[in-house]
């Protein structure tokens, strides 16, 4: 098993390009099986995410090629062969039970996998599942798996949500793409993602108002055609990377990246005194000037602080001056980086959603362990930061939403690398 090494005390400078959005391509890959003419996606990130989406929507039918040394995808499902989604490749990825909503909507029958357990959390789809009772579909569960039927077609409906579920809402709307009617989703998702999804479907046809609010409209057309479609830069990779010289020092630009899409997470690293600047090419991030500043966050749904950057947040605080707070509201268990940071002599106090960070002059490097995606990279900040050597174990993690991220840090001049057990 695999494992990245990483020596800190080094600088950074350079630029590193964004890559897609993995969670935009993930749905926009499922938006596909709306209809028999080809969708084309392109900035495709190369990630074991994608491709397992892509092994998922070929088990039913849908055709897939990649192009453009993986960075373009075709899709074509013209004809839908099996709507089951089966367990063994649902469990590995939660996303892919955004199929559920397609399938009814345009085969009139579907069987999904639920996707089960979540390191983070519950992340229940009870919410999507109401979303399509709305619509006019029955759900039975059974063995684990959600039967749905539609035979005479979904129908418009008014969706109101009780909280903001953004993978509700996204199958919501490619539901709603195809039923009969008006369509109202209330407390509708507000990310960039959504957005982006937004877009795509009405590239093929789609009728839809109110995108990036919480109330959007869906009136429903009979059928939906082929597309081609950019996906937006990963707003989850880019904080990642504008936290990496804010921790280890240094400046680097960040090819692609659009400020719009982390407001509230640029506006805390300028409250930390990290400079970050947009330029022609992308956003710019300094931190010339010693340790950060400490201050406090609390996550929400977009445009608030992204849960998603809530651990590499951490990461910076840990080498901060002063105290920080760190709220987590989205996912009840997302502080196990915690933990694993405190081997690097980091000191946090957790109870419950909220950490207590103090931080350190130094990180010292220690042999850590991932638990979850955004967890790993934060131990890879921290070890940029840190004295001597932190080595990364279960870095399989990384590989589901990071593309080439040892290429990337050691081309503005970190020292890691990626080593074989």
């Amino acid at each position: 098993m695999d494992s990245i090494v990483v020596k800190g005390g080094a600088p950074l400078s350079g630029e590193i390009p964004i890559s897609g959005a993995k969670n935009t391509c993930l749905k926009l890959m499922s938006a596909a099986l709306l209809t028999e003419q080809p969708l084309t996606l392109m900035n495709v990130p190369r990630l074991s995410d994608i491709r397992t989406m892509a092994s998922l929507l070929e088990s039913l039918g849908c055709e897939v090629a990649m192009l453009n040394n993986g960075q373009v995808m075709v899709l074509r499902a013209g004809n839908i062969a099996n709507a089951k989604a089966d367990y063994e490749i649902v469990r590995k990825l939660r996303a892919s039970f955004n199929v559920l909503g397609p399938l009814v909507a345009r085969n009139g029958t579907a069987v999904v996998s639920l996707p089960g357990g979540c390191a983070i959390g519950a992340r229940k789809v009870d919410l999507h599942m109401m979303a399509l009772e709305r619509l006019g579909a029955t759900l039975e569960l059974r063995d684990g798996y959600v039967h749905a039927s539609a035979p005479g077609g979904l129908k418009g409906a008014v969706i109101d949500f009780p909280f903001v579920t953004v993978g509700g809402t996204e199958n919501a709307l490619t539901a709603a793409a195809l039923a009969k009617g008006t369509t109202v989703i209330k407390n509708a998702a507000r990310e960039p993602d959504t957005v982006d999804l937004c877009k795509c479907l009405s590239a093929m046809g789609a009728q839809i108002s109110g995108a990036g609010t919480s109330e959007i409209t869906v009136q429903g057309v009979d059928a939906l055609h082929g597309a081609t479609h950019q996906v937006i830069p990963d707003r989850i990779e880019l904080g990642t990377f504008m936290v990496a010289p804010a921790i280890a020092g240094g400046s680097v630009e960040l090819l692609g990246g659009r400020l719009d899409l982390v407001t509230a997470f640029a506006e805390k690293l300028d409250a930390a005194g990290v400079q970050v600047a947009e330029t022609e090419r992308g956003i710019q991030v300094s931190q010339t000037n010693g340790r950060a500043r400490a201050v406090d966050v609390v996550t929400a749904p977009f445009p608030g602080f992204a849960t998603d950057l809530q651990a590499q947040m951490m990461a910076l605080m840990c080498t901060a001056e002063g105290t920080s707070v760190l709220e987590e509201t989205i996912f009840e268990n997302r502080f196990m980086h915690a933990p694993e940071l405190m081997r690097m002599g980091a000191q946090i106090d957790v109870h419950g959603g909220v950490a207590k960070v103090t931080g350190v002059e130094r990180l010292t490097g220690a042999p850590v362990m991932a638990t979850d995606l955004r967890a790993s990279v934060s131990l890879i900040l921290a070890g940029l930061a840190a004295e001597g050597e932190t080595m990364v174990s279960r870095v399989y993690h990384l590989d589901r939403g990071y593309e080439r991220l040892v290429r990337k840090l050691s081309g503005v001049g970190a020292k890691i690398e990626r080593v074989s057990a």
